[in-house]
């Protein structure tokens, strides 16, 4: 069965004037810029003030890693998020369906810059969770226990944002701190979060670290079940059809298609890992299914190989008699945005990483939230860096410096690219 191709969510006309707004000079004016924002005194008052929350922000942290997140049942972590968020003078805070814990600066323009942290953990950090004797604790430079790595960021950018606040920043755009959900199971809270603010958002901000990488492009990652079904019946009266011919025949064409040995700069790939049908020696099975996982930075490509895949079942089921067909699994979008390593987005967010000691791994792959933004046509880059060790494990722990680093990251975009009034 031939899948439909893929929409586009946002009309070209709005991705080129969302996209046309971050539009900037050379890489050096970007650095020029930063450093105005950098001799403004409530801009220096905010850095300390992100200094001086160091133990605050490392007890909050602590607070909301302690409660079990799994994707999918992320309620309480978004309450106590939200909570904090009304605590620190964030503006229209909410929990949303999704859930989303959602906070905001207001602004004047009716335009708006997002900030987006994840709220759910692995399943596998959940099981740690529920075992241990006792809930994350701060223990030096660290904060240590399942549940911690991931929450940084949340915990990072709520930093910011009180620092903004206390310091007494204005902005002309609304700052839009978002804690989202389901990010491990479809990108769920952040497709919420998107269709809210796509028509007014200049840009999004996916923190995933404290900037040490910028990813300004998206990989599309498309995983489909293909499921066969067919007549059972025993081995001495079962005969054809079998619907592990058509499995095998499907899978080796599929397999042959030139995407599968692909190596291209597009990251164009395509893979076959898992294989089910039957459970003993003596029958064949009337059901059964393959993992198909495809992925380019290209959305188009990513088209174009569903629907090969889909005549390809489509012949197969014909030879057969099996009917074959696929099922989305998770279908996470993608793509890039012409221009985009040299807009203002970008380049202001390197300078903040330079500002920071490093200079920015850029990358035209990211594959996170903010794949829901360029995936769509707008404007998204994600900050990534190291955030602890040991995620999945018992010994799971975050790194408070890259928690405070990441702070100032936060904090110098919304000042540079947020306006001021």
């Amino acid at each position: 069965m031939i899948p439909t191709r893929a929409t586009h969510l946002l009309p070209p006309s709005l991705a080129a004037l969302a996209f046309a707004a971050l539009l900037a000079p050379p890489a050096a004016a970007q650095d020029t810029d930063l450093a105005a924002t950098l001799a403004r005194n409530e801009v220096q008052a905010a850095l300390t003030r992100i200094d001086e929350q160091r133990a605050e922000t490392a007890a909050f942290l602590a607070s909301i890693g302690s409660i079990v997140s799994p994707s999918g049942e992320e309620h309480e972590r978004a309450d106590a998020v939200a909570a904090r968020m009304r605590a620190i003078g964030l503006d229209s805070v909410r929990v949303t369906e999704s859930p989303n814990a959602v906070g905001v600066i207001p602004g004047r323009s009716g335009r708006a810059l997002v900030f987006v942290s994840t709220l759910d953990d692995l399943a596998t950090v959940a099981e740690h969770q529920r075992a241990s004797s006792s809930p994350p604790r701060v223990d030096g430079d660290r904060v240590v226990g399942p549940g911690t790595n991931t929450s940084l960021t949340t915990a990072a950018v709520l930093a910011a944002a009180e620092a903004y606040l206390q310091a007494g920043l204005r902005p002309e755009h609304d700052l839009v701190f978002a804690a989202v959900a389901q990010e491990e199971t479809g990108l769920r809270g952040m497709k919420a979060l998107y269709d809210e603010y796509r028509g007014r958002a200049d840009a999004f901000v996916d923190v995933l670290g404290d900037g040490q990488s910028i990813s300004y492009g998206a990989l599309g990652i498309h995983w489909w079940r293909v499921v066969a079904e067919g007549p059972p019946g025993h081995t001495l009266s079962g005969g054809m059809p079998n619907l592990n011919q058509a499995i095998g025949r499907a899978v080796d064409r599929i397999l042959s298609l030139p995407a599968a040995s692909n190596t291209d700069e597009t990251r164009t790939r395509l893979n076959i890992s898992m294989l089910q049908s039957g459970a003993v020696f003596n029958h064949k099975p009337a059901t059964g299914w393959f993992s198909l996982d495809i992925r380019s930075m290209e959305a188009d490509v990513i088209d174009d190989i569903e629907h090969d895949v889909g005549a390809m079942l489509d012949q197969v089921s014909e030879e057969t008699g099996i009917t074959l067909r696929m099922e989305p699994f998770q279908l996470t979008p993608g793509g890039r945005i012409p221009g985009a390593l040299e807009s203002r987005l970008v380049r202001t967010a390197q300078a903040v990483s330079r500002h920071l000691g490093y200079e920015a791994r850029m990358s035209e792959s990211g594959s996170a939230n903010l794949n829901v933004a360029i995936g769509a046509g707008s404007p998204a880059i994600g900050l990534g860096g190291s955030r602890g060790g040991d995620r999945g494990l018992p010994t799971e722990w975050a790194d408070v410096d890259g928690m405070m680093r990441t702070a100032k990251h936060v904090l110098l975009l919304a000042a540079a690219l947020g306006g001021e009034r």
